[in-house]
């Protein structure tokens, strides 16, 4: 089955130090309900890097318990340690998840050699469907699309979520596609140009803001037309570099709470809570009260 349409890589909500499972299942039903096609959790948007091991299973658990069935789940899970991440899959194998979302291994810089038996190892390793995420401006290394199409080979990598950084790849991949892989724009930026040349979505962190534009956006673009969708665009492009101007999810969580989806605007060490000038800017282009 094709892995498409608009995803939200769902922020983890925290109240003193603590997960607030309150809040994630108002975040899980709000998104359902505003018709996305599925959620990802424990990505780098859910904080992933500072989610304790049990914490980690418990938001896993509870994400499941709270969809219950109705969209799609496929879970952030990844690392540069490609034994542990491995065994770390028997984890998600628990849960009724439709794949994993596996970023390339960061920091110790693997050759596209490396790269391959990584995924290739993870791909021995589970039945479960793996998506690429290749986002080199975080790893340190970029997966080439010569790597992308050796992947794409192996029986359960389904597609990528692309924010390689690097138009010209991107559309390189997508005039030249493999064969039954789907190809999803990471960078959000991108959305409306992956779309009209043939990307099948995207891994949209921007999209827990003005959700339903995403959704028309790509629906319109689905249903051939592209200049009423290219308005829609409009709507949202320039919202997007604001919420990226400080780190993700700060941004985010800051609107959120000024919706009223989650309570407070917590986020983990290293990353801080956003600026006040970075407010103004969000209150206005927003018009959060």
């Amino acid at each position: 089955m094709r892995v498409d349409g608009i995803w939200v890589p769902l922020i983890t909500p925290f109240e003193n130090g603590k997960v607030d499972f309150e809040s994630y299942k108002k975040l899980v039903d709000y998104y359902i309900g505003k018709g996305v096609t599925g959620i990802m959790p424990l990505g780098t948007t859910g904080e992933s890097p500072t989610v304790s091991e049990e914490e980690y299973e418990e938001i896993l658990s509870k994400t499941m318990e709270f969809n219950n069935g109705r969209v799609p789940v496929i879970v952030g899970l990844g690392g540069n340690n490609t034994v542990k991440v491995a065994e770390k899959l028997k984890v998600a194998e628990k849960y009724n998840v439709r794949g994993i979302l596996s970023v390339c291994p960061y920091y110790n810089r693997p050759d596209q050699r490396g790269i391959f038996e990584h995924f290739k190892m993870l791909s021995e390793s589970t039945n479960l469907d793996i998506v690429i995420y290749n986002i080199p401006y975080r790893t340190g290394r970029n997966i080439e699309n010569e790597t992308i199409h050796k992947l794409a080979e192996l029986k359960n990598v389904v597609g990528i979520k692309d924010a390689c950084g690097d138009f010209k790849q991107s559309m390189e991949l997508l005039l030249n596609p493999p064969k039954d892989f789907s190809i999803l724009t990471g960078e959000d930026v991108f959305l409306y140009s992956t779309l009209v040349l043939g990307g099948h979505g995207g891994v949209l962190a921007s999209a827990h803001i003005k959700t339903e534009t995403f959704l028309d956006v790509y629906n319109l673009v689905k249903n051939n037309n592209h200049q009423a969708a290219f308005e829609k665009w409009k709507e949202v492009a320039p919202i997007i570099p604001l919420l990226f101007k400080e780190p993700n999810p700060a941004p985010l969580k800051y609107c959120l709470t000024k919706m009223g989806l989650i309570k407070t605007e917590e986020i983990r060490m290293p990353l801080l809570e956003i600026t006040d000038s970075l407010r103004s800017e969000l209150d206005k282009a927003l018009g959060l009260k």
